[in-house]
């Protein structure tokens, strides 16, 4: 227990001016976080941003090279041990032998945290069944979908409940359905009174998930708050443009932005664009401001089938905040540490 007293009279985890260098670049440049126990918090940004490096830092797995972090009211550097009895990490990919069945594997993380046989083999039927695997028990792993690989990672996770859970990009790479599966158990897991530090960057898994959101980018934080503070904080609303003729698409694109002064993005339809509105504004100024915009159009001879204004999205907020845009299919480690 940490000398300072009980580690559930403090936040999950304080973090103060926290550094970590490699080589030449600076992986942490001074980040202040604090996440209270009990919740989902968010920790959003780019590849290279410091996400990973930051998970590293607060699991023990690293030494930060400057400023302080506390977990659980432990030091990272002088407390490790006790941190570690604590937490539990699940990475981006899953940390389970192919060759065992899901019974076999939840049984050798069991073990390996100290459970006896019994409570191993208790904790794993416990955990198949919660997590809807345990139809699949006694297959091999390999023979296991993304989906079902990932919760069965996750459970490993739990086999002795954490007071703090690490989710390193939990769904990358999954399906809508296994998605939303995972979802569900870590609402579970969170509602069971274990706190949650998730990183993602499937920016509708934060705004489903997370209570409160830190985007971190370049190492440094430049944004906190609710999701809905976040959208907020970037612009009055979003204009959506639907064309009668794609071939006007780049014509419309330099019109929007000449006369909205803010990047205007194509969207997967070829007759659609969009752009946020960046200066906060009420509602008058944005219906000016959409005025304006349609009237340029029409006298540059782009005819519009439809336009609606809308919250922007938390996927434009990260864009506006980062200047990077979100990349769900990214694969491989996302940090700039070796």
């Amino acid at each position: 227990m940490s000398k300072n007293g009980s580690a559930g009279d403090y936040p999950a985890i304080e973090a103060r001016g926290l550094v970590k260098v490699y080589g030449e670049t600076r992986a942490l440049d001074g980040v202040d976080l604090t996440v209270r126990r009990g919740q989902v918090f968010g920790f959003l940004g780019p590849n290279g941003a410091g996400k990973t490096t930051m998970i590293r830092i607060l699991a023990t797995l690293t030494r930060p090279d400057g400023g302080t972090a506390r977990v659980l009211g432990f030091d990272v550097a002088s407390e490790a041990d006790a941190i570690r009895a604590r937490v539990a990490v699940t990475g981006q990919f899953a940390s389970l032998d192919d060759d065992l069945t899901g019974y076999e594997n939840l049984i050798v993380f069991g073990r390996l945290r100290g459970l006896s046989r019994a409570a191993s083999k208790q904790r794993a039927d416990e955990l198949l069944a919660a997590f809807d695997l345990a139809g699949a028990a006694s297959r091999p792993v390999g023979g296991y979908s993304g989906g079902m690989r990932r919760r069965l990672d996750i459970g490993a996770s739990l086999i002795v409940t954490p007071d703090l859970l690490f989710l390193d990009e939990p769904s990358t790479g999954m399906d809508p359905r296994s998605r939303s599966q995972v979802w569900e158990l870590i609402r579970r897991i969170a509602a069971a009174g274990t706190s949650v530090l998730l990183t993602t960057q499937y920016l509708e898994e934060a705004d489903q998930l997370a209570g409160q959101i830190a985007v971190i980018d370049q190492g440094r934080i430049v944004a906190e708050g609710t999701s809905a503070q976040l959208k907020a904080r970037v612009g009055s609303g979003t204009l959506h443009v639907r064309l009668l003729a794609g071939e006007q698409r780049s014509r419309a694109r330099a019109v929007l932005a000449d006369v909205l002064q803010s990047p205007v993005q194509l969207g997967a339809d070829p007759l659609t664009l969009s752009v946020l509105l960046a200066t906060p504004a009420g509602p008058i100024d944005a219906g000016r401001q959409v005025g304006h915009a349609m009237t340029r159009l029409s006298e540059a001879r782009v005819a519009v089938a439809e336009v609606t204004l809308g919250q922007p999205s938390l996927h434009e907020a990260f864009l506006a905040l980062t200047r990077h845009p979100a990349s769900p299919a990214t694969t491989g480690h996302e940090d700039t540490s070796p």
